[in-house]
């Protein structure tokens, strides 16, 4: 499981035009990262995923940005790990993205549900992922094995 609280740490807010385009009236933001560890169950089991989480100022009224860092194949994460779960959508037509109420933790839960509960092949983020695991699970599971074995340990 992510600790994020441990790992919470304070960036000026000048390592590049990044962060000062995203928040021009920001000094700092806060910046999580940390590994996800998934345990027995499911595609992922054993991998070690690092993700990166952006806190913006305006926290806790917008949600955080996060970003897996570990090139994974996956239909919710991108190649370029940008990631699909509606709890990080600042509006959600379902009722299910980000509120005021929600906190880190929930983000952390979220990220982990990906690898087990909330693997989504309907709606995907990563189609060719979804393909490949509807073609050939198979060929998928063997897929994601590499992909574990090369960028995840």
């Amino acid at each position: 499981m992510l600790t994020l609280a441990s790992k919470l740490k304070r960036d000026d807010g000048l390592k590049g035009a990044r962060s000062a385009a995203t928040a021009p009236d920001s000094a700092r933001r806060v910046s999580v990262r940390d590994k996800l560890l998934v345990k027995d169950e499911g595609y992922y089991q054993g991998g070690k995923f690092q993700f990166e989480t952006e806190v913006p100022d305006a926290y806790n009224m917008v949600p955080p940005k996060v970003k897996c860092l570990t090139k994974i194949w996956h239909p919710n994460i991108t190649e370029t790990g940008d990631i699909c779960l509606s709890l990080l959508r600042e509006h959600s037509i379902d009722g299910t993205g980000w509120a005021p109420t929600r906190t880190l933790k929930d983000v952390v839960w979220g990220l982990n549900s990906l690898f087990t509960d909330l693997l989504n092949f309907d709606d995907p983020l990563n189609i060719e992922a979804a393909e490949h695991h509807l073609r050939d699970k198979e060929d998928f599971r063997k897929k994601v094995d590499d992909y574990i074995k090369r960028f995840a340990r």
